[in-house]
């Protein structure tokens, strides 16, 4: 494919007089030196402030030419034009290509959903991020590390690293985006763009990483939330269980990355319903669960014991924060058996 491109590329260089302007975009990029040869004066306008809106839809520009659509999607369901233009704004907005840029829309999100008049993840509806999800299988990538990831401007411009790291095409395919910068060491914070992205991938990593499937996770999902909504970490916790007791779920690599891997990406999907926050160090998983009337606390161990686990919690005083509040407390410890590759004891307090 390679070789066409360079041959393609290769006819317009002798027509440079009859060309103003060209524009060459795509998923991800080619290095210019294998197919660019023949065509050498190119500008790589990807990470270029003054070109950061060219791919995208501005807040102004839905302002001033999109109003009257968003007010009638309001009016459907019932919220103020601002509360729509936030809702809005939440899902599809939040790409940005330079640190200080200004952050653009995804044009065919939008306008899908201002057409149809309904909010929904409708970027994944045009294809499906299989390649991607084996490069990082491939690499080992931790999924942790899609909420503050960190890299460089040569590496987001790269496919050269490719083998070493899924980053680039993550980025330039748009499952992540720019959110900070850091000036001294010259680094890039990225994360996902918006909630749709965030979604939408996060349910398909699912039955990847994961030994629920595809078919299965509106199900255990939905019970999920509601034992954890209703204070009943038993059942919640005996769910779990039985999803990683599951024979037949093959487990491919290595298995406390598995785990890492598996908890994440369930627990990510139970935050969009649900008030989770994770902290991750040394290669353990502390969770934290909030709902209105209820707060749980949650220690995973791998090769170790539950009661491993709840002394964690008592001995780093995670109780702490939450010694006056009003809600219901569990404290909860887990121990994942690397050997057996299952949960094999849990207990709650």
């Amino acid at each position: 494919m390679r070789n066409d491109l360079k041959a393609f590329y290769g006819m317009l260089k002798p027509l440079d007089q009859y060309i103003r302007f060209g524009f060459f975009t795509g998923v991800t990029k080619f290095s210019k030196v294998s197919v660019f040869s023949d065509l050498n004066n190119l500008d790589d306008i990807t990470m270029w402030d003054a070109f950061s809106t060219v791919c995208g839809i501005t807040e102004d520009e839905i302002r001033s030419s999109l109003d009257k659509e968003i007010s009638i999607m309001a009016e459907k369901f019932g919220i103020s034009k601002e509360d729509c233009y936030a809702k809005l704004k939440n899902y599809y907005d939040g790409y940005h290509f330079t640190p200080y840029a200004t952050g653009v829309y995804n044009p065919f999100s939008l306008l899908t959903a201002l057409k149809r008049k309904t909010f929904g993840s409708y970027w994944f509806e045009t294809g499906t991020p299989y390649f991607l999800v084996e490069v990082m299988k491939s690499n080992d990538y931790m999924l942790e590390n899609l909420d503050n990831e960190s890299s460089t401007a040569d590496l987001l411009g790269s496919l050269d690293s490719i083998q070493q790291t899924p980053i680039p095409l993550l980025f330039q395919s748009g499952y992540l985006s720019i959110c900070g910068y850091d000036e001294r060491f010259e680094t890039f914070r990225l994360d996902f763009p918006n909630k749709e992205v965030e979604e939408g991938f996060t349910k398909y990593l699912v039955p990847y990483y994961s030994p629920i499937k595809k078919e299965s996770t509106a199900f255990y999902i939905n019970n999920f939330v509601q034992e954890i909504e209703t204070g009943q970490p038993e059942a919640f916790i005996k769910r779990l269980e039985s999803l990683f007791a599951d024979g037949k779920y093959q487990i491919i690599g290595d298995e406390e990355k598995y785990f890492h891997n598996a908890v994440y990406i369930i627990f990510k999907l139970l935050g969009f319903y649900v008030d989770v926050e994770y902290v991750t160090s040394d290669g353990r998983i502390d969770l934290l669960m909030k709902t209105k009337d209820y707060i749980y606390i949650l220690e995973f161990k791998i090769n170790e014991s539950a009661e491993a686990a709840l002394k964690q919690i008592e001995d780093k005083q995670y109780v702490k924060p939450f010694e006056l509040d009003y809600r219901d407390l569990y404290k909860i410890g887990v121990n994942f058996s690397t050997k057996t590759r299952r949960i094999d004891r849990w207990k709650i307090e």
